[in-house]
């Protein structure tokens, strides 16, 4: 079938809304009908090939929208059925077996070699094969998606506000909710106030946390921080040198953070955020860098009994976690909506253009019905 999307033909240009061709699924496969998509930092990364996925490529993995077709052996979902795209993973290695899918064992392959899991290719342009990006391309019309990176909810919600739980959400709520599971009374420091550090500071407050600390560079969105939970903001700016920073926020714990985040993914910012936290506390790297990117740690840092870690997906299994954020969206405790600005599909560009200039925190894109 033909189908209007954005592809990326070359290192760093901007996207292009053409015409493609999309096969039908096949086994274990399902054809999505894309009611919206949010736009993540990744999809930029590959855009300027820091995460080198074969272009061209039509990118977008924060898909949702409603079946319109399964292929063989599907039996999780039925056409109709209303289904956020997440991330891909095999289902049969040790950390799949184990629960742990955001650790599969062929995660950089299912979501970034550019094929379906079977090594072959569903999107066409004059007869050339287009990379398909985390086994969905969310950024086209429709979507052929394994079963597996698919997550079902209830035909009332409304899919164009749940699409960026598929990823950037997930991420920042989970790292807080998943891999810290932290607690009242703890304390949390937040580098960067983009969709996955305004989501931990949401997932913070959820947990009662005592002190829920941000630093970013963007006044206004320090002032959405302090509104959406955070109990103390710091505007980099301000300061000359990553050590006053650091500084600062050890004496406004008293030795340091149970916990800290590092959003941004600079090195500068990954020595701050393990800096920032007390003995025995952890430090969490969650931004993106490019392929190679290095950090200088203090070894003593971690002597005394620091933990630094990375974690993807918010250590989310997703038809379990994604059901639990919607709850606590439903309730009012999780009002991850006042991160996100709508776009016409058409206006991919300038959605991008207004992420990347700081006036968008979570640029969404809306298909035609």
């Amino acid at each position: 079938m033909n189908v209007r999307a954005a592809v990326t033909h070359a290192k760093g240009a901007t996207f292009e809304v053409e015409t493609v061709q999309l096969d039908a699924p096949g086994a274990h496969e399902v054809l999505v009908k894309l009611v919206a998509s949010g736009i993540c930092h990744t999809d930029l990364s590959v855009r300027d090939q820091a995460k080198p996925v074969p272009l061209p490529a039509v990118l977008g993995h924060e898909g949702a929208g409603v079946v319109v077709e399964v292929g063989r052996g599907v039996t999780r979902v039925k056409p109709n059925d209303h289904v956020i795209m997440s991330y891909g993973s095999c289902g049969h290695c040790r950390n799949c077996r184990g629960g742990a899918p955001y650790l599969c064992s062929d995660m950089y392959e299912l979501n970034f070699a550019g094929t379906m899991p079977d090594g072959t290719h569903r999107i066409h342009l004059g007869g050339e094969a287009v990379s398909t990006f985390f086994g969905q391309s969310s950024f086209g019309a429709y979507a052929v998606v394994p079963d597996r990176n698919l997550v079902l909810v209830n035909s009332s919600l409304p899919l164009r506000t749940l699409a960026p739980l598929g990823c950037g959400v997930q991420t920042g709520s989970g790292i807080v909710l998943n891999r810290l599971n932290c607690q009242p009374g703890e304390s949390l420091v937040v580098f960067g106030c983009g969709t996955v550090g305004l989501s931990a500071v949401m997932a913070g407050r959820t947990r009662q946390l005592d002190v829920i600390a941000v630093i970013d560079l963007n006044p206004e969105r320090l002032a959405l921080a302090r509104e959406l939970g955070a109990t103390h903001v710091l505007n980099a700016a301000e300061f000359e040198t990553g050590r006053q920073v650091t500084e600062t926020l050890v004496n406004q714990t008293r030795g340091g953070f149970d916990y800290a985040i590092d959003a941004v993914g600079s090195p500068n910012i990954l020595e701050s955020c393990v800096a920032s936290v007390r003995m025995g506390g952890t430090a969490v790297l969650v931004g993106g860098t490019a392929l190679g990117t290095k950090a200088s740690i203090d070894m003593n840092t971690l002597l005394f009994g620091r933990t630094l870690t990375g974690v993807v997906e918010g250590d989310s299994v997703p038809e379990v976690f994604i059901p639990q954020l919607i709850d606590l969206y439903q309730r009012g405790d999780f009002p991850f909506d006042r991160l996100i600005r709508f776009y016409d599909f058409e206006q991919v560009n300038e959605a991008v253009a207004d992420m990347e200039a700081g006036l968008t925190i979570k640029p969404v894109l809306i298909f035609p019905e």
